[in-house]
């Protein structure tokens, strides 16, 4: 594997390559998606899940939501790769949570992004004492957050209204990850993955873990890649059969557009390089990859190439020089800080428009 990744960068064929991927791709029926009455509860139009893999609410009128169960049954896998959850899908999406018995969510976006919201904000911030969805009956607790560097761990409480019966919830958000980019080294990609691998959540005891980015396709389909490969590399006899192309078209008939761009297939590999090596090798190896993720240093193994794209290695590569592990996550906690902020205008903004459609008619919300 490591091999094929040093001919493929060294002959530069990853957008080759990417559009192999995409031509052999399949191209399945997403027709209940665009029916008129699912309009306003797609963030895109362009994707929609398709309706062999789509996931169904339970006794509710209409059961749509953008999210597709991926399933990959070597891996004792299941996926449920979703879209940010819009205003009026936030208790859709809390409600598949329930009814799927989820035991973790995977949040790899910011709610605003390039000043553009990629998400609502469906979880209570530490300033709200709970978060209601009273369409479905449920509410949301926060009971913790611990925010690190790369991301932030919540642990959440989801209860029924109705029957008083509550779950705790797992929140794990990666908040450094880019849009259509790349997280900024596979170590601290990799203990990510890690923390979620340990908190059990992606056992087959639970029910399937909720991956969600902005459309939930590209981020999310690398995030699904890499622990489906690194799960295959760990059950068989013989760890170069894992075709990490193979792998990703198999997992492309749940789901449309898994991973965006050639830069995240590039990635993807990487990271399951990486990983195999920190499940095989000693722990001075694992040490070595938790190093890496601390000081976000480059891997002479790759080039010296940084796993950003283009424009952030222009514009972000003499600023991470200097900045201390210290001031980024102050940087940080305000941008989340400001993050919120905007979504809580957001939710006054949304229950003023409640207000509205209660005195006249239902009003779609443009997405």
């Amino acid at each position: 594997m490591e091999n094929e990744f040093k001919s493929i960068d060294e002959e530069n064929r990853w957008s080759p390559l990417y559009g192999e991927i995409r031509f052999k791709s399949p191209v399945l029926p997403n027709k209940i998606a665009k029916n008129p009455e699912n309009k306003n509860r797609n963030r895109y139009r362009d994707v929609n899940p398709y309706d062999h893999s789509r996931v169904k609410l339970q006794n509710v009128e209409n059961d749509y939501i953008n999210a597709s169960l991926v399933v990959v049954e070597e891996a004792q896998r299941n996926y449920i790769l979703t879209q940010g959850p819009l205003p009026n899908t936030c208790c859709h999406f809390w409600l598949m949570v329930w009814q799927q018995k989820s035991k973790a969510i995977v949040m790899l976006n910011r709610t605003i992004e390039k000043d553009a919201v990629k998400c609502a904000q469906y979880w209570p911030t530490p300033e709200d004492e709970v978060l209601p969805f009273r369409e479905t009956g449920l509410c949301v607790k926060l009971l913790s957050e611990d925010i690190k560097a790369n991301y932030t761990v919540r642990v959440l409480q989801l209860q029924n209204i109705n029957t008083a019966e509550s779950r705790e919830i797992f929140h794990f958000h990666y908040t450094t990850w880019p849009d259509f980019g790349v997280p900024e080294s596979p170590a601290s990609f990799l203990n990510f993955l890690i923390q979620v691998r340990n908190s059990g959540s992606l056992d087959p005891g639970y029910g399937p873990t909720v991956v969600h980015c902005s459309a939930g396709i590209g981020r999310s389909g690398t995030f699904s890649l890499v622990d489906t490969c690194l799960v295959l590399i760990e059950k068989r006899k013989d760890p170069s059969t894992v075709d990490i192309k193979q792998v990703l078209l198999d997992m492309r008939r749940y789901r449309m557009g898994l991973i965006q761009t050639p830069g995240q297939l590039r990635f993807s590999y990487m990271a399951v390089i990486e990983g195999t090596k920190m499940l095989i090798g000693s722990s001075s190896q694992q040490n070595q990859c938790t190093d890496l993720s601390k000081n976000d240093q480059t891997d002479e193994r790759y080039n010296g190439k940084r796993p950003h794209t283009e424009e952030e290695e222009q514009n972000d590569d003499k600023s991470q020089e200097t900045e201390t592990s210290e001031s980024t996550l102050r940087k940080r906690v305000r941008d989340i800080r400001k993050a919120n902020t905007a979504q809580k205008v957001q939710q006054m903004k949304q229950k003023m428009t409640d207000v509205e459609r209660k005195r006249k008619r239902p009003r779609l919300l443009d997405t």
